[in-house]
């Protein structure tokens, strides 16, 4: 899973209203060059449109995101997610989440839950909030006692800070909605929506390219 996000660097995350939208997002993102997706159980179309996708493009690495209980670790992985991300460090979600061999991210921004995490078996977390907990510059020291330790930012990051958090070596992949804002997807502007996600695929190249392919 490390390897993979750090491939793609990226990993918009997204509320769906409605899993009619799923696909043709998805096809979105594909054409702009990032073949993966979080879906976030904040509506009631998550589910469905997680299986919607991993049914119709199967090339398509979708996780489900917010994952809050077991219920929803089950509901997300018979819905076909290959990972999942939650909010905070729950050690009874992320014990349930490994128990069934599944991928989690789950959420830090503190070092205490760092080290919970890390207790907990995970060297992969999301730091979240990002923007409202420091931005990269607390991010990166955050990093310094935990050099295992990989990090996925999501929270507030945008097209412009976006570099700054790809600079940092221990930083596996941003996430972000800016890539899909919700009111293009709400309506269907999906081409939009692939000149985006290519503007930050090439942002994000640069910035690795930049930094000497750190992470």
């Amino acid at each position: 899973m490390r390897e993979r996000l750090g491939e793609l660097m990226l990993m918009p995350v997204i509320e769906i209203p409605d899993a009619g939208l799923a696909v043709p997002l998805a096809d979105a993102l594909i054409a702009g060059g990032l073949p993966a997706i979080e879906i976030t159980f904040r509506t009631p179309a998550a589910a469905a449109s997680i299986a919607a996708i991993a049914g119709a493009r199967p090339e398509v690495l979708v996780g489900a995101g917010t994952v809050r209980s077991a219920e929803q670790v089950d509901v997300a992985m018979d819905s076909g997610a290959r990972f999942l991300v939650s909010p905070g460090v729950s050690p009874g979600v992320v014990g349930y989440a490994r128990e069934r061999g599944m991928p989690i991210l789950p959420g830090v921004c503190t070092p205490t839950e760092i080290e919970m995490a890390h207790d907990l078996g995970i060297e992969l977390v999301k730091f979240f909030p990002a923007g409202p907990s420091g931005g990269p510059g607390y991010l990166k020291a955050l990093t310094g006692p935990y050099g295992s330790v990989g990090f996925v930012p999501t929270g507030g990051i945008t097209s412009q800070t976006l570099p700054d958090y790809l600079a940092i070596g221990q930083v596996v992949a941003v996430g972000g909605s800016w890539m899909a804002p919700s009111e293009l997807i709400a309506d269907g502007d999906f081409g939009g929506i692939t000149v985006l996600v290519a503007e930050a695929v090439a942002a994000a190249r640069r910035s690795r390219a930049t930094a000497g392919g750190e992470g």
